[in-house]
């Protein structure tokens, strides 16, 4: 029985050990090896000298791009696009990272459209600047009527004093006559300075 309870042992031993050894291979903290950069920071916070610490945390950010989130998980802040993307482990896994560079890309072609919208802007807004006139003319041509020309007083007077007169009346005959004598005497006066020139 004694032979029979050292094999059952080894069995046992050996056993365990198949058992855990893919444990142990998962468990890097097992070896001393951070899982994540707030446990690699956490170790190198314990460095000796402050160039240690600087060097050790530098180490940290190279290895680990994502930070763990209070409730589990991670963040990964991609400083290119001022933005933090939701990732499963430490670092972003290849279908992550393709879907945040897929994120870079369409915040470029976004960037593109605003440049290119504001530069219009600009040039109109320029455009403006530089032709107040116009612009002032066609909001007073919306806003304003331009008056119609009224007749002089005085020949408003004549035409309803005018319509007024009798047929023929002496004093409504009488600025006509009148009229007619002035042209007539103008006509005279001028020719005797025309024989004189001549």
């Amino acid at each position: 029985m004694i032979a029979s309870r050292s094999s059952l042992f080894a069995i046992a031993a050996l056993a365990g050990l198949v058992v855990l050894s893919p444990t142990r291979a998962h468990a890097q903290w097992w070896r001393g090896a951070p899982a994540d950069f707030e446990a690699c920071a956490d170790k190198a916070e314990k460095a000796k000298s402050k160039e240690d610490k600087t060097a050790a945390l530098a180490e940290c950010n190279a290895k680990f791009a994502g930070r763990r989130k209070p409730g589990g998980g991670y963040t990964y802040y991609d400083f290119m696009q001022d933005r933090i993307f939701d990732i499963a482990g430490p670092n972003p896994t290849p279908e992550e990272q393709k879907h945040i560079d897929q994120q870079y890309t369409a915040y470029l072609e976004n960037q593109r459209r605003n440049t290119i919208a504001a530069a219009f802007t600009a040039k109109q807004h320029q455009q403006q600047e530089m032709q107040p006139g116009v612009q002032q003319v066609l909001l007073r041509s919306e806003t304003e009527k331009i008056p119609v020309p009224v007749a002089s007083p005085v020949k408003r007077a004549e035409r309803i004093k005018a319509s007024n007169c009798a047929k023929n009346a002496f004093s409504c005959e009488w600025p006509r006559l009148s009229q007619s004598i002035d042209d007539l005497k103008k006509l005279f006066n001028s020719q005797p300075n025309k024989a004189k020139r001549g």
